[in-house]
């Protein structure tokens, strides 16, 4: 007898959803080949520098966050998926077109490119119940081809959401913000260093983003003011840096932070982060987004009331690639049978309780998703679940070693490189010469 091949459709070509789509084509016996939505001419997601910043030709949010100088916080050793490393040469932390070169080559590699439709928006995703009314529901697509103004529908079996969080920025409010006289802005739209020259600004926020750009200000600014709530910094910084704890209100000429004192600022950067957006999402799929945290998902993947709708890289402060892969083989288990999910309330329950438990260790609602050193066990368990191989031991020991060079020396842990000598060693190579 024939088995009828599943109809998966995967939104967004980054990284997520080209490794989603790699793996429906790797099982041609299970699934049919894939509908990738992309809403850019190209892959790569928020790998893609575009200089411009606000809407797109299209009049559509523009999507990538990236800044023309930005290299990678992570070695690229570490960062590729495990079925096609990064180029084994130096330099280990490389330039953001590098990484979106090693997409287009992956994208190559396993023939997803005639699978991806191009500036196509998608618009609706509806779930239609099953002849029973279960949860094997199916789900119905409307998309908008962008060029041509064109919409169609497509039925699918699955849907695997893969559009990324780096794109919708979260602004917080700050007290008095509107007697502020200069420039506000996002990191979302920072681009280059050269237009805050001579300037005086205030970053609020010291995750990674907001490390990273602060001290590419450093270099042309007057004074950099970083702002944080928990900063475990304690590497030197830049001489016109300062690291101050807590942001009280805004004066017309700058801020008032926790200690009373007043800092001059031409120029107010919110590196706060990102919402999460699925703004196509029918009403019906009830997904419910507070203060960050992303419901009801089991193991941050699977809708429970409707499992085959699935999501790919809403994690946090991981090492990207490997993690989208061990979910997406996790996803794909669900689908073949392979991994035979509890049901709604036993799946709801466990995550319940890893929810609790992250809240009596000290990790607050709004960052359930934010996993660090946590991502380690959750990868074993999503391979232990979907019966396939584990990640090397290197990648975690370089990850790791990583975080606490860039603890010890945010100035200058770029200018390492490492090579990977066998599964479960790694060296450092002489540093980099600026």
């Amino acid at each position: 007898m024939t088995v009828r091949q599943l109809k998966v459709a995967v939104i967004g070509a980054g990284a997520s959803g080209l490794c989603a789509a790699r793996h429906l084509l790797a099982k041609p016996h299970v699934f049919a080949p894939p509908v990738v939505y992309e809403q850019s001419d190209c892959v790569g997601g928020t790998w893609v520098y575009n200089e411009r910043t606000g809407n797109d030709d299209y009049g559509l949010p523009i999507h990538s966050s990236m800044y023309r100088d930005l290299r990678t916080n992570l070695p690229k050793e570490v960062m590729g998926f495990p079925d096609f490393p990064f180029e084994a040469r130096p330099p280990s932390f490389i330039h953001h077109s590098d990484v979106r070169s090693y997409l287009e080559k992956y994208t190559d590699r396993f023939e997803i490119r005639p699978h991806i439709k191009f500036l196509t928006y998608v618009e609706l995703v509806n779930p239609v119940s099953g002849p029973t009314g279960d949860v094997q529901s199916s789900w119905e697509v409307t998309s908008l081809n962008l060029k041509s103004h064109s919409r169609s529908m497509e039925r699918f079996d699955s849907v695997i959401v893969c559009n990324g969080h780096y794109s919708d920025p979260f602004i917080p409010h700050i007290p008095e913000i509107e007697h502020f006289k200069g420039q506000t802005m996002h990191s979302h739209e920072f681009r280059f260093a050269e237009p805050f020259t001579g300037k005086n600004l205030v970053l609020l926020g010291a995750g990674p983003s907001g490390i990273d750009i602060a001290l590419e200000l450093c270099s042309v600014a007057k004074q950099v003011v970083l702002i944080h709530k928990h900063s475990f910094i304690s590497s030197h910084l830049p001489p016109n840096c300062l690291l101050l704890k807590g942001v009280n209100r805004f004066s017309q000429t700058g801020v008032i932070c926790n200690d009373g004192m007043e800092y001059p600022a031409d120029v107010f950067m919110f590196c706060t982060g990102y919402n999460y957006s699925f703004p196509f999402l029918a009403r019906e799929v009830g997904l419910n987004i507070k203060d960050h945290r992303v419901t009801p998902l089991y193991k941050h993947i699977v809708h429970t009331t409707f499992p085959t709708l699935l999501f790919i890289g809403l994690c946090k402060t991981v090492c990207p690639f490997p993690l989208f892969h061990c979910q997406v083989l996790f996803a794909l288990a669900t689908l073949d049978g392979t991994c035979k999910l509890p049901p709604k309330p036993d799946m709801d329950a466990v995550t319940e309780c890893e929810y609790k438990s992250c809240l009596q260790n000290g990790i607050s609602h709004r960052h359930f998703h934010k996993l660090d050193s946590l991502q380690w066990n959750y990868i074993d368990e999503l391979v232990h679940l979907a019966k396939s191989d584990p990640l090397p031991p290197v990648t975690k020991d370089l990850y790791e070693a990583n975080k606490e060079m860039r603890k010890q020396d945010l100035c200058n842990y770029k200018r390492f490189n490492y090579e990977i000598v066998s599964p479960d060693t790694w060296i450092k190579v002489n540093p980099k010469p600026f």
